[in-house]
Parts: C-alpha cells; sequence; structure tokens
C-alpha cells in the first residue's frame, strides 16, 4: 500500500486501476478520483483479460473490478490476479446489485469488499481509501448480509470446531469481532489491547485461517459456523 516519500515526506498517492466494459463508467471513475489529491488512476480496462494485463503492468494499489466483463469476467481476473502477483493490489468489486451471487463469488475468490455502482462521489473516495488502509470491511453490514445468506448452501461438517481449534483463544475473539464489522481500532478498545497487538492478532488469525483480507475471514466465520448469521 502507499509508502511514506523517504525522509518522512507524505505519503505518494493510492494507485487505482479501473477495470469496466463501459467507457461512461470508466471516465466517471476517473474524474471523481482524479480529483483527490491522494488517489491516482494509474490505468484502465474494458474486459477481464485487459485488466489482468493491465495490472500486472501498472501494480497498483486498488483495483476497481467490474463483475461482468468480456472474455473473463471479473471473479476470474481477481483471482488470476491473487494467484500470479506476488504483491497482489486489494481488489473492489464494483457492482449493480449488492446480494449478486457474482459479488459472493469474487469475495471468497479474494476481492476484499464491494461497491454499488449507485454510490456517490464521497463514498466512492472513501471507499478506496479505507480499502487501502485495510483495518476494517467495506461496507461491514452488506458483507455479513451476504455472507449470511449464502452461509447455508455450504457443508460445514464440524467446520466451526475445526477453525476455532486453529486459532488461539485471543485469535478468536478477534475474528468474533471482525465479522461483527468492527475496525481495528474499535477491537482494541473492546478488548483493551493495543492496537499494534489487535493487528498481530488479525494478522495471524488470516495465516492460520489460509486466507488473504479481513472479507474472506468472515466469510470463513460464516460458512464454518464459527459465527451464526443469527
Amino acid at each position: 500500500m502507499p509508502d511514506e516519500i523517504p525522509g518522512g515526506g507524505p505519503a505518494r498517492p493510492i494507485r487505482v486501476v479501473l477495470a469496466d466494459d463501459e467507457h461512461l463508467v470508466r471516465t466517471a471513475l476517473r474524474a471523481i478520483l482524479g480529483a483527490e489529491p491522494d488517489l491516482e488512476v494509474v490505468g484502465e480496462a474494458r474486459t477481464g483479460a485487459e485488466a489482468v494485463s493491465v495490472i500486472r503492468q501498472t501494480r497498483p494499489d486498488i483495483v476497481l473490478m467490474d463483475v461482468r466483463m468480456p472474455e473473463i469476467d471479473g471473479i476470474r481476473a481477481t483471482e488470476q490476479v491473487l494467484a500470479t502477483m506476488d504483491d497482489p493490489p486489494r481488489v473492489v468489486v464494483v457492482t449493480t446489485f449488492e446480494n449478486d451471487s457474482y459479488v459472493y463469488d469474487a469475495l471468497r475468490a479474494g476481492a476484499s469488499g464491494f461497491l454499488l455502482k449507485r454510490a456517490g462521489a464521497d463514498e466512492l473516495v472513501q471507499a478506496v481509501r479505507l480499502v487501502a488502509r485495510s483495518d476494517s470491511l467495506l461496507f461491514p453490514a452488506a458483507v455479513r448480509a451476504l455472507a449470511a445468506e449464502h452461509a447455508g448452501a455450504r457443508d460445514a461438517r464440524n467446520a466451526a470446531s475445526e477453525l476455532r481449534a486453529r486459532l488461539s483463544e485471543r485469535e478468536a475473539e478477534v475474528l468474533s469481532l471482525m465479522a461483527a464489522g468492527l475496525s481495528n481500532a474499535e477491537i482494541a478498545r473492546e478488548l483493551t489491547l493495543g492496537a499494534a497487538t489487535v493487528k498481530t492478532h488479525v494478522a495471524g488469525a488470516l495465516a492460520k485461517l489460509g486466507v488473504r483480507n479481513r472479507t474472506q475471514a468472515v466469510i470463513a466465520a460464516y460458512e464454518s459456523g464459527f459465527v451464526s448469521p443469527r
């Protein structure tokens, strides 16, 4: 993610790639993001295959990825990028319908969150900044609702016990709070821990679950039954 300039200067802009088959959508997104001094659009793509190529060339921090595109869709493009790059960007799926099964599949594939196409300019900008920080879920209520909606479709088979056995007691507590949508700062206040300690527990939980980000961890918590949809 954005690094500080050597010597203690300000962080460089968050680098963003736009992947959408509609030219007008890309133009609107570029105009909104380009007006912000801390955001920089470094590439565009109109197909999933083109998105993979542009992402590899430009190495952005964030990708705004349409789910349905020609050649390969946003889900496959996300999978390819995350599987083949050493330091992949964080992917935000841009979609028309928040309960679309494509969105859930993209989140399971490793996307960090999703954004509705009808979102306002301020919401878009803040979403990019939030995902770049990666210390909380993007639109936690919507992610939890989507995970809960699909959780019953998976066969857990004692998965909750197996998941809990992988984690320390503190990591399990942190995962439960992540699933509730709390940020690192909120988890620190809830558990009376330092921010650095919470960050360590989050990283430990993600590593032990074999997931890339908080969103995948929350999905794993719901699918296993570790967290109840109710």
